[in-house]
């Protein structure tokens, strides 16, 4: 591994030596944004989650780790007996909660101890969130972007869908954000990412581009439906040549 850490930890750089991506949090925690690829296994559970932590402030740490502990081993066998008793003994997991702390140190410790080569992710969820942030404020303004602009109506979309089926580098923005614009709204059969998974999906849309090849995309103001684009995303945006669709009324409709 290219970084010194004590035993059993992982940076973010190395996510992609694992075999298997842990998360360990809520699935509220979960739905909310997640390291990509990762497997839901909740040490516990939404309203588990919030007992102990009454427990915690209403009562005294001490009782809340009691319940929690009960709760937790009770919760990773489940997950081990459901998804990973056909694992060989080489397979290397990578576990992680909110910062790296108990829920991800029993869950990978409980691994470890059947004999898998599990590893915690070190500073949890947390340290892949500062990745993502730190990211958005340099890829916008490496890529070579061509905008797309023009009336609602006028096909962009599909413009960019054409583009890109033809082998060019299309960022759709709107498809990451799960919406149509502030004119035709949300889509029918799909809830808009809350804005940290947005960005996680936009930070791996940029970071997938060869950035010596133009990127096309569409014009965009700062908000799309409830998420909004990072100020960098919005000034490179603003900055790029611009291509203007030009359409009849009649074809708009």
């Amino acid at each position: 591994m290219s970084e010194r850490l004590p035993k059993g930890l992982a940076t973010v750089a190395q996510l992609a030596e694992f075999d298997d991506i842990i998360d360990a949090r809520s699935p509220a925690e979960y739905a909310d944004d997640h390291v990509p690829g990762a497997r839901s296994c909740p040490v516990l559970s939404n309203e588990e989650r919030a007992r102990v932590g009454m427990l915690y402030k209403q009562a005294s740490p001490f009782a809340a780790k009691k319940v929690g502990a009960v709760l937790v081993a009770r919760n990773v066998a489940a997950h081990i007996e459901a998804h990973f008793l056909d694992k060989p003994k080489d397979w290397r997991p990578l576990v992680y909660c909110w910062r790296g702390g108990q829920r991800s140190g029993a869950f990978s410790h409980i691994l470890r101890e059947v004999g898998w080569n599990a590893h915690r992710l070190d500073g949890g969820y947390k340290s892949w969130r500062r990745q993502v942030i730190d990211e958005l404020e340099v890829l916008p303004g490496r890529l070579r972007l061509r905008i797309v602009s023009g009336a609602t109506g006028s096909a962009k979309s599909r413009i960019l869908e054409a583009l890109a089926t033809h082998g060019a580098q299309v960022l759709h923005l709107e498809e990451l954000a799960a919406h149509k614009g502030s004119v035709l709204g949300d889509l029918p059969d799909a809830p808009q990412p809350s804005q940290k998974a947005f960005e996680s999906r936009l930070r791996a849309a940029l970071a997938g581009f060869d950035a010596e090849r133009p990127v096309f995309a569409e014009a965009e103001s700062r908000r799309i439906g409830s998420v909004y684009l990072p100020n960098v995303m919005i000034a490179a945006l603003r900055a790029a040549p611009c291509l203007r669709i030009e359409a009849t009324r009649p074809a708009r409709v």
